[in-house]
């Protein structure tokens, strides 16, 4: 990959790659961090990345990025917020985009990263598979598992709201 060819793919993917690592994590400054990151690995590494797969190869870099600094994170986290996140059930109903966005963040890593791509930001299955290094019969199987969980999670919060 040549420079101009990495700038292009910074002009064009930078807002979409934060928005999807955001979405992932909800904390701009880290979003930012792992996105710049990422963009540095490639610049790292251009002379042996396809052009024509940098947008794939950006996207990749971005998610396996994130994943370490989530793995990273989750070493570190006090036992106190373990204890938050578990009483997301009591707290007052607030709309379904919140519903729902509560409920990806209870996904898995991996399955939350292959939601967001395919629903928020519309990627084909091959596409991510490409980004997550997953086989594309594993991204459908992912995908097919969060949408599982985000079902039944918003049927239990429902029912828990409406007193069924």
């Amino acid at each position: 990959m040549d420079a101009k060819t990495y700038n292009s793919l910074v002009e064009t993917e930078a807002d979409t790659v934060y928005r999807f690592i955001l979405k992932s994590i909800k904390h701009e400054e880290d979003a930012q961090d792992i996105v710049q990151d990422a963009y540095e690995k490639i610049w790292m590494n251009k002379e042996n990345i396809d052009g024509a797969k940098a947008k794939s190869y950006l996207f990749s870099t971005a998610y396996h990025t994130m994943i370490d600094r989530i793995r990273k994170v989750k070493r570190i986290t006090p036992l106190e917020e373990h204890h938050e996140d578990m009483n997301f059930y009591t707290e007052e109903y607030t709309g379904t985009k919140e519903m729902i966005e509560e409920a990806v963040n209870h996904l898995p890593p991996d399955q939350r990263s292959v939601i967001l791509l395919r629903d928020y930001e519309g990627y084909s299955y091959e596409e991510i598979g490409e980004m997550t290094k997953l086989s594309e019969s594993q991204v459908k199987v992912y995908i097919h598992r969060a949408r599982t969980f985000l079902k039944n999670h918003i049927e239990k919060t429902e029912s828990y709201y409406h007193g069924n």
